[in-house]
Parts: structure tokens; C-alpha cells; sequence
């Protein structure tokens, strides 16, 4: 499967790699959302489709980390404000 350009790049490669990072298949991220599911989490991987911020708000959720964190480069550091 060729690599997506731009946005839904970023956010293609970094959810999945988030997602493995916490040990979670897409069946159980689909559990902690309260409105995406297994098919919406799929396409979102594989770059097939856009994402609304309310959904892209609610996997960020889900995995603990804040939305920017799927969809900046993953060289980019999020430091917070203490």
C-alpha cells in the first residue's frame, strides 16, 4: 500500500504507530470511543477517508494523547505547560 501524502499521512502513520505503542488492536480503541468504530478506525489508518475534529478529539482521547500528537510529524516534541 503507497504511503498518503500531507495530513491524512501524518495521521495515518501516527495513529496506527500510537495505537501499537499502547498494546491496542483496533477492536479495543474501537471499545474506548464512544462513536468511531472498527471500520472508521481502519480507513482513518489507511488514509482512505477525512476525520472531523470531534472524532479526531475522541481517539485522541481514547489513547491518552493530545489530537496535535496524531497529526504533527513525529519529530515534532509537544512540550506542556507546567
Amino acid at each position: 500500500m503507497p504511503k498518503k501524502k500531507g495530513i491524512r499521512g501524518l495521521l495515518s502513520s501516527n495513529l496506527l504507530r500510537i495505537r501499537e505503542e499502547k498494546g491496542y488492536s483496533l477492536r479495543e480503541l474501537a471499545a474506548r470511543c464512544e462513536k468511531a468504530d472498527n471500520s472508521d478506525l481502519s480507513k482513518y489508518e489507511h488514509g482512505d477517508t477525512n476525520i472531523g475534529l470531534e472524532k479526531l478529539d475522541e481517539i485522541a482521547r481514547a489513547l491518552e494523547v493530545l489530537a496535535a500528537e496524531l497529526i504533527l510529524p513525529p519529530e515534532y516534541e509537544i512540550r506542556k505547560k507546567e
